[in-house]
């Protein structure tokens, strides 16, 4: 089977967090959502319902797969290259699949001096994570071994009051401090 010119170059590398997500596969539910996202723009602007469409994508497969991206273009009506533009220059979105829980962990001023390096390398210790080989802008996550953990900082999540903070998956927790890494884990069973 022959890959299209968008698959061989940003192809989605697969991750051992891919078991917890589901194929891309346009379903019921999101044609819905593209319906009702493109109803709300002029027909000349279907190109501004990408991001409510991507992140819907994300929510249910974990990840914006080249075959989404190929499905967006397609329902929009523009070059592929146009919704991977967006899903390259935002940072929330993802382009391989991170682990069953993932964990954004703030790296910005207060979280850095609240301990948020030394929570990093604690979650990293603890669920087998190597961030050795990590790129923070083009490849942010890393997945452990068994693909149920994920890791990456963030930029603010806006609580530098209680720092350090992290998000686990849509979870915030508030002054994490590297010694309660373990704790925080232990809230997320299989």
């Amino acid at each position: 089977m022959s890959q299209s010119l968008l698959e061989e170059n940003v192809a989605s590398h697969e991750t051992p967090g891919s078991k917890f997500f589901p194929t891309f596969l346009p379903t019921a539910a999101l044609e819905a959502e593209a319906d009702q996202r493109l109803a709300q723009f002029p027909e000349n602007q279907k190109r501004s319902a990408v991001l409510p469409i991507l992140h819907f994508i994300q929510h249910h497969h974990g990840f914006i797969s080249a075959e989404a991206i190929e499905w967006v273009a397609g329902r929009l009506d523009i070059a592929p290259i146009k919704v991977l533009e967006v899903v390259t220059f935002y940072p929330g979105f993802r382009q391989s699949a991170p682990g069953k829980f993932h964990v954004r962990v703030c790296r910005t001023l207060s979280c850095a001096m609240g301990g948020s390096h030394e929570l990093m390398d604690k979650l990293c210790e603890l669920t087998g994570i190597d961030r050795s080989h990590s790129d923070s802008h083009h490849h942010p996550v890393t997945v452990s071994p068994c693909g149920k953990w994920s890791v990456e900082f963030a930029e603010c999540l806006a609580s530098c009051g209680t720092a350090p903070v992290c998000l686990v998956n849509d979870d915030f927790h508030e002054g994490v401090a590297p010694a309660g890494a373990a704790d925080l884990l232990a809230k997320y069973p299989d």
